[in-house]
């Protein structure tokens, strides 16, 4: 039975006469109920499916029928991007029954903010950033506008709470609680991600009204159409791509902004019409290249994760993926973006031009196959997320007391497990810092904390993020990608050598504040072609990377060269096993294949050090070490790390890899330091990896024949991958 008559009669005319809906998608129906009582909810649904309107309109019939005052719902998104998208969308909804929004964030003039203020709109849509600001704000008149509210939706949260922004974002709301004096309800929208109900515990955390989990599961699954084409280098995948889907829209993600401008020059080239967009561009030129893309045809926008996310680009026809993501949910979100017009599929391309973007392709679409999507796991430990809690109080409340500052946030899950002296050692190491002062118990910010995030209002004390987690690697001028903060930590950096670009490439110095590495090349050529060639992977992905190699049943969307290609890399590694990993040795040089992921590979290392003395290196599949121990006392040495608890063995930290966390100056040494070792650990993998077989191989290891696809061949064989797409 449809639920559609709770609803306001006001907002029912306006969803049958002026959105002309002959009914409700089943999530959005079954959302009336629980939010119309008042009840906590975390809503999932597909890309496009509907998620919005089924948090929108049982609020907004609560609304009108309870008559509700003032700024009374949060909006928040994760990006500026997604707010000014969502604003039309949302006002003309309003509108229609009476009701008003605005957009509050960094962008807005302050002539549109202060007519926010004479006259607060129903609904603001916002993000957590410039809910901090308002709170700091020495402009009492910010704060009182916060005090009538009631609801608090957040969209795209699982993009929240697998980041420190998560707990930021749940911090803040425990605060706008406290403010509004009274218990708010909080709805999330997020895509499918692998564990819901520890998502809604997650964001509603000390809350006591009833909460519920709506996910939407059709039973008849929307199709997709996914293939994998391999193509060996990136000028390969924009002949393809020119040569492919004439006249239709299609979005291409790429990895790096490195990668898109390059892509970009190169479609150029070859006369196709296309916009770039990534993070480093003005938030104007995103914007002009998204409208224009939106409003074309035949045409093609390169992109990285920026519009991963629900920024509405238009109608698209393909999505291509040079090389691959790095989760299944990323794969899934992107794919997402297509499908949303009657007659067209959800479908995927990737183009992947390395051996390992090609298995890591196969990994994950068997694993979406099998129905794997990770869950979204909050990063442990945010200490430095409370010490910047601790100061924007102290902003908030123009000087709070020693005792009474940790009440406002105390309910926010991550600091309620903290251990009980660890909030007292940061004050105290706060105030030796002159970060904080105190007087007469209470605390304030001192001159340190000034001169570190006073300036222009405290605006870097807003946001507890400065870069995404990715190193640029720069060679002269020139940026060739990036890599993992994980490649880094717990390393020296005269003693790495990386893979990029197909070359190999010796780190000369690591700026761990700007986050970027510079280069020189290098003749060793590395022991492995996986070695340096991006983020690190689950041990979920590695594992299933594993399976694809033991001749695990490849995707039917397999082009011809893509099978060939894993044909070889099978070939290469014929001496896997299934049961177990294995260690190859050549001479003093060892390789142990894990495929356990980087975070257990990371941990592994520290263990290996102990044993052979000497320092290791590893990625997502594999430690690298060197050792003159007989094989027998090794395998002996192994035996004693496997009757150690997994927990014990955390990874080594380099001594300057803390200066990579925000507001790192506020913490012990001691405890940054934990916090990147427990971030790094998985505990269960390490775990499998060590009770398992251990298998060894004493054969030279020879080295990666190169990842190369003829470009005449590239043009020829276009037209048959059309002809099956």
């Amino acid at each position: 039975m449809s639920h559609f008559d709770q609803l306001h009669p006001a907002l029912q005319q306006h969803i049958v006469n002026s959105l002309r809906w002959r009914k409700l998608h089943p999530v959005q129906d079954a959302a009336i109920p629980p939010i119309l009582a008042g009840h906590h909810q975390v809503i999932l649904a597909p890309t496009a499916g509907g998620k919005t309107e089924a948090a929108l309109f049982p609020v907004m019939s609560r609304m009108l029928s309870e008559d509700w005052q003032g700024l009374s719902t949060l909006y928040i998104c994760p990006t500026k991007a997604l707010l000014n998208n969502l604003e039309g969308r949302l006002d003309r909804s309003c509108t229609l029954v009476g009701l008003r929004s605005a957009v509050w964030h960094g962008d807005v003039s302050d002539s549109v903010k202060r007519g926010i203020l004479r006259d607060p709109p129903d609904f603001l849509l916002t993000t957590p950033e410039s809910l901090e600001a308002m709170l700091v704000s020495p402009r009492p008149d910010r704060r009182l506008m916060l005090r009538d509210l009631k609801v608090v939706i957040v969209d795209e949260i699982h993009s929240f709470a697998g980041d420190d922004r998560g707990w930021h974002l749940l911090a803040v709301l425990e605060r706008l609680t406290q403010l509004a004096g009274k218990e708010l309800q909080r709805i999330g929208l997020s895509a499918t991600i692998g564990n819901p109900d520890a998502l809604l515990r997650w964001l509603t955390g000390s809350c006591r009204r009833e909460r519920g989990v709506l996910q939407y599961s059709d039973a008849k699954p929307a199709a997709s159409e996914v293939q994998i084409d391999y193509v060996g280098k990136l000028s390969n995948a924009a002949k393809v791509i020119a040569g492919l889907h004439h006249g239709e829209k299609r979005l291409v993600f790429v990895n790096s902004r490195a990668q898109a401008e390059e892509l970009g020059v190169l479609l150029e080239e070859l006369d196709v019409t296309r916009w770039v967009t990534h993070s480093s561009l003005s938030q104007r030129e995103r914007h002009e290249a998204e409208r224009a893309f939106s409003e074309g045809e035949n045409c093609v926008i390169v992109a990285t994760s920026v519009l991963e996310l629900g920024v509405d680009v238009g109608s698209l026809d393909r999505v291509i993926q040079i090389d691959c993501a790095f989760t299944v949910a990323s794969f899934l979100q992107r794919m997402g973006r297509t499908g949303r017009r009657p007659g067209i599929d959800r479908n995927c391309l990737f183009l992947t031009t390395n051996g390992p973007a090609l298995l890591q392709a196969t990994a994950l679409v068997a694993l979406a196959e099998q129905g794997f999507v990770e869950p979204v796991e909050p990063p442990v430990e945010p200490f430095h997320v409370l010490a910047q809690q601790l100061m924007a109080l102290t902003l908030q409340e123009s000087g709070i007391g020693r005792n009474l500052w940790m009440k406002w946030v105390s309910e926010v899950p991550a600091f309620a497990k903290m251990p009980n002296d660890v909030a007292q050692r940061i004050v105290d190491w706060m105030l030796e810092k002159k970060i904080l002062w105190s007087e007469e118990g209470i605390l304030a910010i001192d001159e340190h904390g000034k001169a570190s995030y006073g300036h222009r209002h405290f605006l870097e004390l807003l946001s507890v993020f400065t870069t995404p987690p990715l190193f640029k690697v720069i060679h002269g001028r020139r940026e060739l990608g990036s890599v993992d903060e994980i490649t880094f930590i717990g390393k020296r950096g005269d003693s790495q050598v990386l893979l990029l670009s197909g070359h190999a490439w010796r780190v000369k110095d690591i700026d761990w504040k700007r986050r970027v590495t510079h280069v020189e090349p290098s003749d060793d050529p590395g022991r492995s072609l996986w070695q340096g060639a991006g983020r690190g992977l689950s041990d979920k992905v590695a594992q299933a990377m594993k399976r694809s190699l033991l001749g695990q049943d490849l995707h039917d969307g397999c082009t011809d060269r893509a099978r060939n290609r894993m044909s070889k890399l099978r070939k290469e590694f014929a001496w896997l096993t299934a049961d177990g990993s294995t260690i190859l040795r050549d001479g003093s040089n060892w390789t142990w294949w894990t495929f356990a992921g980087q975070g257990a590979n990371a941990c592994l290392v520290s263990g290996i050090e102990d044993v052979t003395h000497t320092g290791a290196k590893y990625d997502s599949l594999a430690v690298y070490f060197e050792s003159d121990l007989p094989t027998a006392d090794f395998l002996q040495a192994l035996r004693g790390l496997q009757d150690r608890p997994p927990e014990t063995l955390l990874p080594r930290i380099a001594e300057d890899a803390i200066h990579g966390i925000k507001f790192f100056e506020c913490l012990p040494t001691d405890i940054a330091t934990q916090m990147l070792q427990r971030r790094l650990q998985d505990p269960e993998a390490v775990r499998r990896t060590l009770l398992e077989d251990i298998h060894f191989v004493e054969v030279p290891i020879e080295n990666e024949e190169p990842d190369n696809v003829d470009a005449e061949t590239v043009s020829t064989t276009a037209s048959a991958i059309c002809s099956t797409t």
